[in-house]
């Protein structure tokens, strides 16, 4: 299976791909094809072909896709199978929504628990996961080696803790702060995934503004 040198475009479509997958077999359907789901998607079928054909072949002529086989081999593509822990720090509106309502594992993620500096939150549990102290952040990475981090916390504290996370062994660093983190150099592996809300909403506000844009 090729994995090497695709690009960050071809990447964010996965995700995409594995949801309307999901759904098709939710819908009991069987098998498709790359124009079927092209048209699902709002895609080319040339553009699904070349998409998926950076990792391989996965269709056949004349049949198209069976939707548990291509499904199941885009989650092991995205690593889906394969559990990393996690933790998230700061557990405010946001972080306890995401505790509370994020399904996690179905993302391949086990959410082990949750850090804040308030001493009202230390000790509670939010949907089976314990909030701990956030000062005790970097022993309980010492003692529970943690891939992942939710950052939830205010921007001003998003690059100390930050880098507090990756000192701790952390790769990767789901970030909701608004703020952009950015990876020193001596954590050359360290991958930031930044969500900006407003931005998302800002785009969408000069959509609807009549805002030009190219067509697909």
């Amino acid at each position: 299976m090729k994995k090497n040198k695709i690009s960050n475009a071809v990447i964010r479509r996965l995700p995409r791909y594995l949801r309307h997958l999901a759904a098709m077999r939710r819908e009991g359907q069987e098998r498709t094809s790359s124009s079927a789901l092209g048209s699902r998607m709002g895609l080319t079928a040339s553009q699904i072909r070349q998409d998926l054909s950076c990792f391989g072949e996965f269709g056949q002529q004349g049949y198209g896709y069976n939707v548990e086989k291509l499904y199941r081999e885009l989650r092991e593509i995205l690593y889906l199978n394969q559990e990393k822990d996690a933790v998230l720090v700061g557990v405010g509106n946001l972080g306890h929504a995401l505790i509370r309502n994020f399904r996690f594992r179905e993302s391949g993620i086990r959410l082990c628990a949750a850090f804040d500096a308030d001493p009202a939150l230390v000790g509670s549990s939010i949907n089976g996961v314990t909030v701990e102290d956030a000062a005790g952040l970097s022993a309980y990475l010492a003692r529970h080696p943690t891939t992942v981090a939710v950052l939830t916390l205010p921007g001003r504290y998003a690059q100390q803790t930050a880098e507090l996370l990756m000192e701790g062994g952390v790769k990767g660093i789901w970030n909701f702060t608004g703020f952009d983190v950015e990876v020193p150099g001596r954590f050359p592996d360290v991958v930031i995934e930044s969500v900006h809300f407003s931005d998302s909403l800002q785009v969408l506000n000069y959509l609807i503004g009549g805002g030009e844009r190219e067509t697909e």
